[in-house]
């Protein structure tokens, strides 16, 4: 007892002083933490356990398709249980796998950082982004200022050329001289000679039969190329941007589905394991149960990295940091396309930058070979300086004035042989230009390829969305049959887990098939030369 109390006595005081301890303590502001990758269950339009989108009949939409607002649809409902109330509770779930940091540490432009973090992006503000900050545009940029600049240069020669010189010249020299009475005793003299030249020089192009005209237009063409191939990589990033945008949403929606399917693999423990307890269950039931959340979650795993993987792909694509956090919005939305087919493959050989680069090829190959015509005929330049020189003596003559000096000439230059040479230029210009055609009609051909393609694919995914949204609502009736046998005890586990499955297969073959739509009408619009 003499050692009950004080113990008692000590744990009242520090009950006691607690509170005391507490507000002495300064408040400290919590740290805040990133969002999970895993973003809430929500279901989209294309969910299936809810209706699928149909647009009204005869809407059309045109390329680019626009992506509509997301619609709110309530979530959807697992089929009611009849399991008794003497279940043992689920088991625990996995910890949600850490998303990325908030504060991104790699490489990147961090201009848009503002735009990206705490909202979620839309796929056009995510093509605006990666047209502005992406780099490998700025370097096509900075490839056709160079280009531009080599124009100028080109076309330089055929202006006056002014030069300017100044030369000076100090010289020291040593003879033997006579005295001034005739006598013959050597008497050392030493002079000193100073002179300078200064000249300003000038040079003229007076006719040169077009060679500059000629090679400014080579020059031209290809500034006109390097300004394609700009487009070019415009339409390259945001076609690998919205590829890389639709799978992050392929990736999300394959969340949802993984857990879906885990919450229904848990429901089918939980009835397990309470007709386990009842005794109208073997043991086995149980087992399978719990294999059915194993993998369940290996699956969840699995489409939470393939979240990740694609938010990397999203990042780099856009020219930010690959551990940005960045979020975007639904785009698996199905629309369908109403093209008219007769105009797409003119369309896309007047849009095209590869096409319009093959044209300019044959422009500047057809520019060389009249270069190399011109240097048959002969050059005339005009030529001519104006200056001054002065010579300074240290002698009793005194300081030397400036001379005027110029002179004006007319220069003419003809090669008249050259082994060859020019001939043999101009046959290897004429076969660059055969050359140049021929890979344009190729360009051709592979654009009409390019575009053919991409309508049958998008057909062929468009055609796959109706037939998986069929299989859904077959797989989600299958499975409702199957989980009331179960509760009811008429239907065995592997009913339930292959109905469960087949839910699930069905469920991933529609989003898919949304993804693949999505991304080959991205690849239809890349075809016909659209951002």
């Amino acid at each position: 007892m003499r050692l009950v109390g004080p113990s008692v006595i000590a744990v009242l005081w520090m009950f006691a002083a607690a509170p005391l301890v507490e507000a002495q303590v300064p408040p400290q502001t919590p740290t805040p933490v990133p969002a999970p990758v895993t973003p809430p269950l929500t279901p989209t339009p294309t969910t299936p356990e809810t209706a699928p989108v149909t647009p009204p009949p005869g809407a059309t939409t045109p390329l680019p398709p626009v992506t509509p607002p997301a619609v709110t649809t309530p979530p959807p409902t697992t089929p009611p249980s009849t399991t008794p109330s003497m279940t043992s509770p689920p088991p625990s779930s996995p910890a949600p796998v850490a998303g990325p940091s908030p504060n991104p540490t790699g490489p990147g432009d961090r201009t848009a950082m503002a735009r990206v973090l705490g909202r979620a992006l839309t796929q056009d503000e995510a093509v605006a982004i990666a047209l502005e900050i992406q780099p490998s545009i700025q370097a096509t940029l900075f490839d056709y200022r160079a280009a531009a600049f080599r124009v100028d240069q080109a076309f330089a020669p055929l202006l006056p050329q002014i030069t300017g010189t100044w030369s000076g010249q100090w010289d020291r020299n040593s003879f033997a001289g006579q005295t001034t009475t005739g006598t013959t005793i050597p008497t050392p003299v030493t002079t000193f000679t100073q002179s300078t030249v200064a000249r300003i020089s000038g040079s003229q192009v007076l006719f040169d039969f077009g060679k500059t005209f000629a090679s400014t237009d080579v020059a031209r063409r290809l500034a006109e190329q390097a300004q394609e191939n700009v487009e070019l990589q415009r339409q390259l990033t945001t076609q690998t941007v919205k590829e890389a945008f639709t799978n992050m949403s392929f990736a999300r929606r394959l969340i949802r589905v993984q857990e879906q399917a885990l919450d229904r693999a848990q429901l089918n423990l939980r009835s397990s394991q309470g007709f386990f307890e009842v005794g109208t269950r073997p043991k086995s039931d149980v087992v399978r149960s719990e294999v059915d959340v194993a993998n369940a979650r290996v699956a969840l795993i699995q489409a939470r990295n393939a979240e990740r993987l694609a938010r990397v792909a999203l990042n780099t694509a856009m020219g930010i940091p690959a551990d940005t956090p960045t979020e975007v919005q639904d785009n698996l939305v199905y629309q369908p396309l109403t093209i008219d087919r007769t105009q797409l493959i003119a369309k896309a050989l007047a849009q095209r930058p590869e096409q319009r680069q093959a044209n300019l090829v044959v422009s500047q190959a057809d520019a060389q070979a009249r270069r190399t015509v011109r240097d048959f005929f002969p050059d005339i330049v005009g030529t001519g300086f104006i200056g001054a020189n002065r010579a300074d003596f240290n002698t009793a003559h005194g300081r030397a004035d400036f001379n005027q000096i110029w002179e004006a000439a007319l220069q003419l230059s003809w090669t008249l042989f050259d082994g060859g040479n020019r001939i043999a230029r101009f046959r290897e210009a004429k076969a660059n230009v055969d050359g140049a055609v021929a890979r344009m009609k190729a360009s051709e051909l592979n654009i009409s390829r390019d575009v053919e393609q991409a309508l049958m694919n998008v057909d062929e995914a468009d055609q796959r969305i109706q037939a998986a949204q069929v299989a859904v609502a077959s797989a989600q009736e299958n499975f409702r049959l199957a989980q009331g046998r179960f509760d009811a005890g008429v239907g065995t586990i592997l009913e339930l887990t292959d109905a469960q499955l087949a839910l699930t297969q069905a469920l991933n073959t529609e989003a898919q098939a949304l993804s693949d739509y999505r991304i080959a009408v991205v690849r239809l619009e890349r075809a016909l030369g659209q951002r």
